[in-house]
């Protein structure tokens, strides 16, 4: 179903919209109601090659600009996200069809939050202290940009992903050409045009297309780094292109994240937040929880609780203020989530949910499954949608080794009352974070990013701007 009237997308390159010379086009839509929004070109490595060659002209200036100049350019774009806030999140909305609520604090109002952190880290880059190491030199360490990177960026959470890609980059001062995800461009397009006038021309480009213009940006001969922000698929793709012109490449790929909970805890308390962080966004979060590890003393309880809780999470209205979540973004995603919970083994018993919710646009009820093995897909294979399973351990280190037995390597959590018991658990989990008594909150200020089949690289914090960043040692003589 289309729209009266369905406006066609351009790409932004070198400070302007512009027609794509690719002449393939792509719908984009609504996954609440199934409508097509719009559509999207299918950029050419042509058209990948006019946003390269315009940041490649934009580098240099903007690289030499003071830390405070790109500062305050950063601190610009964050208000004028926030002044912008409304054109943001309807953009967003009809791509992801997320609760509006959502988007505005989570991704719009948080995303300039992080843009002003990015903007002051600027600032503060740090290397070892010059010094006469050899006897009548003086060595120093510079921290430069890398120059172009080449960005991609995922469907989940289009608007804040980008931010995470662009404010480190920006900050220390390379240039970028981005590809939002082929079925929600339009708040990416939408910061592309906030930024006229704030960064210069060809600072920001951005092309939209699909995985064929995502493999035309990582094999371009330009971009010193390719970041991606996806599926481990993609990522696998990204790193093995990148490879073979020696690009650095920094990966943020899936999760299958485990939620330990210790016989100790308050089951109702528990039960209440496990189902907020599980079933946040349709679970469409590599860093949601997907598999709660209980101890068997409590099982029993936890199940019934967190089925109820499970309830109470609504989803479908057209109204989207009554949703706790929005429905899965795309109808190849959302059959691939329906297809798993049909294809469970038989000793699998679904406790709640595992059904389509109404018969327009792709809403999934909340689901829990319980009486699942280790070895099954459930278990193993990132599901990306509101679905978790329940599995019971006796001993600690049988859920310690439970829950490190996948692939991934994203995030976790652990859940008691006891302190060493928090600290030994959190140690000996194999994932990039951990957190205690909680789930899924991020900060500007510490690192996000995996291990594993979960990628490489860090994301927030002065870790994911240094990753923006290359090492130069500088040795003069002293006569």
């Amino acid at each position: 179903m289309r729209s009266v009237s369905t406006p066609t997308l351009q790409n932004f390159i070198d400070g302007q919209f512009v027609h794509p010379r690719g002449t393939e086009l792509l719908d984009i839509v609504n996954p609440a109601t199934g409508e097509t929004v719009a559509q999207a070109p299918v950029s050419s490595p042509d058209d990948v090659d006019l946003a390269m060659k315009a940041a490649k002209a934009a580098f240099k200036p903007w690289a030499r600009l003071t830390p405070s100049a790109r500062q305050l350019a950063l601190l610009k774009l964050a208000d004028a996200i926030e002044a912008n806030a409304d054109a943001l999140v309807e953009a967003q909305h009809r791509n992801t069809g997320q609760p509006r609520d959502i988007i505005r604090t989570d991704e719009v109002e948080a995303g300039a939050d992080q843009i002003r952190f990015f903007a002051g880290a600027a600032r503060l880059l740090e290397g070892k202290s010059a010094g006469e190491y050899i006897e009548g030199t003086t060595s120093y360490v510079r921290r430069e940009p890398i120059g172009v990177v080449g960005q991609v960026t995922p469907w989940n959470f289009p608007f804040l992903m980008a931010i995470w890609k662009i404010g480190p980059a920006l900050a220390t001062g390379n240039t970028i050409v981005l590809k939002p995800s082929d079925t929600t461009p339009e708040s990416t397009l939408e910061l592309a045009r906030i930024s006229q006038g704030i960064l210069p021309d060809g600072v920001l480009n951005i092309v939209l297309g699909n995985g064929s213009t995502g493999a035309a940006i990582v094999d371009h001969p330009t971009p010193g780094l390719v970041s991606i922000t996806g599926s481990v698929r993609a990522g696998m793709a990204v790193a093995s292109g990148a490879a073979k012109t020696l690009k650095r490449a920094h990966l943020e790929l899936g999760g299958k994240a485990p939620a330990v909970v210790f016989g100790d805890v308050d089951v109702a308390k528990t039960a209440a937040a496990i189902a907020d962080f599980s079933f946040y966004n349709a679970g469409q979060d590599c860093t949601a929880i997907t598999r709660v590890l209980v101890h068997e003393s409590i099982h029993d309880d936890l199940v019934e609780a967190l089925s109820s809780e499970a309830k109470e999470r609504k989803t479908g209205s057209a109204d989207d203020s009554e949703n706790y979540f929005g429905p899965l973004n795309n109808i190849n995603h959302f059959t691939d989530v329906v297809t798993k919970v049909e294809s469970l083994p038989d000793h699998a018993v679904i406790a709640t949910g595992g059904h389509r919710v109404g018969t327009t646009g792709f809403f999934f009820e909340p689901t829990v499954i319980t009486n699942v093995l280790q070895s099954d897909d459930i278990v193993q294979d990132e599901t990306f949608g509101p679905v978790i399973t329940v599995q019971k351990f006796s001993t600690e280190d049988e859920a310690v080794e439970l829950a490190n037995d996948v692939r991934y390597a994203l995030a976790s959590s652990v859940w008691t009352t006891d302190h060493a018991t928090a600290m030994r658990v959190s140690r000996d989990l194999d994932f990039g974070a951990v957190w205690i008594n909680t789930h899924i909150l991020l900060t500007a200020e510490m690192p996000h990013g995996g291990f594993k089949y979960s990628g490489y690289g860090k994301d927030l914090s002065m870790y994911g701007v240094e990753d923006y960043t290359r090492i130069k040692h500088v040795m003069s003589s002293l006569e």
